[in-house]
């Protein structure tokens, strides 16, 4: 097996044998397989079996969240355009139904609020991009609020593995309490 590998952001990848290991924990899981029953099969300890599972549900849970994600993208990058289009294109000022000139017969006037406004949308789009990557600054959690979290994570993981109940054999939230045997 190869070694740790690293991404372009300098985190850690994994290499291929380590994700196929983990989609193996996941299909054993499936299956109603104990942690010491995985690590078994796979030959390793009961913590990394544990891992190895953990890992594989969030990797099968962030890749749909990151399609979605990729379509929303897509669909605020049609809007920006369509936004940019109105921003750049001429308007001119037209009050009961009659283009607005200074003089008779000189050139219209132009009227820069679909400009201004298309401006707003962009910002609005902008705004909504940032949000949806990331990008904007950490907002304050309570502490209350993060365990909350951590626990509904949790009662997801259980209810995708089909195990309401952990077993005395099987690691808690924060992993194995026992060494494998």
């Amino acid at each position: 097996m190869t070694g740790p590998t690293r991404d372009g952001n300098g985190r850690y990848d994994r290499d291929p044998d380590t994700a196929r290991r983990d989609a193996e924990a996941c299909r054993l899981r499936a299956q109603n397989l104990t942690y010491r029953q995985i690590a078994a099969e796979l030959g390793v300890d009961v913590h990394t079996a544990y891992d190895a599972v953990q890992r594989g549900l969030r990797d099968t849970l962030q890749e749909p969240a990151d399609e979605v994600r990729r379509l929303e993208l897509d669909r605020l990058d049609e809007l920006a355009q369509k936004a940019r289009e109105v921003m750049l294109a001429t308007h001119y000022l037209v009050s009961q139904g009659r283009v607005v000139r200074l003089t008779r017969g000189g050139a219209p006037l132009e009227d820069n609020g679909p400009a201004l406004q298309a401006i707003d949308r962009l910002l609005r789009i902008q705004e909504r991009r940032a949000r949806l990557l990331g990008l904007d600054s950490p907002q304050r959690v309570s502490i209350d609020a993060q365990n909350l979290g951590e626990e509904i994570r949790d009662l997801i993981a259980a209810l995708v593995t089909g195990d309401g109940d952990l077993d005395d054999d099987e690691p808690g939230p924060d992993g194995p309490d026992d060494e494998p045997a």
